[in-house]
């Protein structure tokens, strides 16, 4: 019994421990299933709102500005050279390295003696042959006189012979008379020729002296000519520069004495783009007379020249593209040929363009508007022309728009912002910057000012006025010292 009782016991917990897994077994699954049914429950995040600055796009009428680089040159350079050789016996006392002369300025003088005596003696070759000529004319006249006597005479002796025959045709005269008669007048005839010779002879003569003293005009030209070469004048009122010669120096024909530059003539050659010259030209073709500025920065104080297109260059030339276009400068104070220059072109004026800040345009040709839930839009541009940093563009809605003025990859369309207001930033807030100098720092500057030798006064006065301020432009301190190796 004791047996029986504990088998059966025994059966019960087993049951009832089988039974208690399999109900935890189920358990375990429903949760499993639960769990993986189940929807995750994520923590809800506010949306990233990004600050921007923006700008209002307005439409106006603007005239766009090509910018290039180019160099400062004269239309007229000329190189005055020696005509013949001789000693310098004169040379005006402005004639030096960036002495100013006046047109028809005596320059130099070569020794003038050995052209001298070459025009006495064209002077006296041109007296005999005048002499020549006026002996040649009186034998001539004196050959027609002889000629028209010879002409009587021989008229005479005819008159004589014909009437001899009269006379033996009567039978009073004799054909002794009649031989005599005739041989008179045949040499009365032969005399007429030699006169004739005689006259052609001197009229030859004086075809030969009018050659001779047409020779000695010439010479006489020549001779005048080569004494007017040993004076040298300006052609034109200029500037001096490369002068290699001096006072008592021997020079040779065609020798380069120096180059006289006229300052008042001054141009600006720039080569551009063939697309740039394109917006440089009417529909004809015509080079457009744009206006043009020239600016030269040197040492904080800017030289401004201003003029206007006058030219396009023959040819492209070999190796190279674009074009080369000549301005004429018509107020250009302390510029000299062979400054290097930043040069600003006028081009046509656009109407219904908007200039927007270069940051502002997207790769893909678009540009971020603000809509009215301030969420970010994108709108296709069309740029026309590029600005230094903005640019000059056209889109269809993007009148009043309000657009993002610097983009970054973090930016795109439906982006929720925050608009700001722009701050200023660009050439305007760096020339505002100014220093605060130490006593050394300011007095090593102001010695660089006064020791340089490449500044007139007014710059030397005008530099000096900013160094004594209490602050001093940061551009003006960094260009000194750029420049004097600080």
């Amino acid at each position: 019994m004791r047996f029986l009782r504990h088998s059966l016991t025994g059966l019960f917990l087993l049951a009832l421990t089988l039974g208690l897994v399999v109900y935890a077994g189920q358990l375990v699954i429903a949760a499993i299933e639960a769990r993986l049914a189940d929807s995750p429950n994520m923590p809800r995040r506010a949306e990233r709102v990004f600050a921007v600055d923006i700008i209002t796009a307005r439409e106006q009428t603007i005239t766009p500005v090509l910018t290039a680089y180019g160099e400062i040159e004269s239309r007229r350079i000329l190189e005055i050279r020696a005509r013949t050789t001789g000693t310098l016996v004169e040379l005006a006392d402005n004639f030096e390295e960036g002495g100013e002369v006046e047109k028809g300025q005596l320059l130099a003088r070569v020794d003038p003696s050995d052209a001298q005596f070459a025009l006495s003696r064209a002077q006296s070759e041109l007296a005999d042959s005048r002499a020549e000529k006026a002996q040649a004319d009186r034998a001539r006249d004196l050959a027609r006189d002889e000629l028209a006597a010879a002409e009587d005479q021989a008229a005479l002796r005819e008159k004589a012979f014909q009437r001899q025959v009269d006379l033996k045709d009567r039978g009073v005269g004799t054909t002794a008379a009649v031989e005599t008669a005739q041989l008179a007048a045949a040499q009365a005839r032969q005399a007429v020729i030699a006169r004739r010779q005689a006259l052609a002879a001197a009229e030859a003569r004086i075809d030969k002296a009018k050659t001779r003293l047409a020779r000695s005009r010439i010479a006489l030209a020549e001779a005048e000519r080569r004494l007017r070469d040993t004076t040298i004048t300006a052609g034109f009122s200029g500037t001096l520069s490369d002068v290699t010669v001096v006072e008592g120096g021997r020079v040779s024909a065609n020798e380069r004495l120096g180059t006289l530059i006229d300052d008042g003539a001054l141009e600006v050659a720039f080569r551009v783009s063939t697309a740039q010259y394109g917006r440089l030209i009417d529909a004809s073709g015509t080079l457009l007379k744009a206006p043009v500025t020239a600016h030269l920065g040197t040492y904080g104080l800017d030289l401004v020249a201003r003029g206007v297109v006058s030219r396009d260059g023959a040819a492209v030339g070999a190796g190279k593209t674009g074009r080369v276009i000549f301005a004429r400068l018509f107020e250009a104070p302390g510029f000299k040929p062979g400054d290097f220059v930043t040069v600003t072109v006028e081009e046509p004026p656009l109407a219904k363009v908007i200039r927007l800040p270069a940051s502002a345009l997207g790769a893909d040709g678009t540009v971020l508007a603000v809509g009215a839930d301030d969420r970010l839009v994108p709108v296709p541009v069309t740029v026309l022309r590029r600005q230094e940093n903005d640019i000059l563009v056209r889109g269809a809605g993007l009148e009043g728009a309000r657009v993002v003025a610097r983009r970054t990859p973090l930016l795109g369309e439906g982006i929720k912002v925050r608009t700001l207001k722009r701050r200023d930033t660009g050439r305007a807030r760096e020339d505002a910057r100014t220093l605060e100098l130490g006593a050394a720092r300011r007095a090593r500057l102001k010695a660089l000012v006064q020791s340089s030798t490449a500044m007139d006064d007014a710059l030397k006065s005008r530099l000096l006025g900013q160094l004594d301020q209490a602050r001093v432009p940061a551009r003006v301190v960094e260009s000194l010292e750029r420049r004097g190796g600080g």
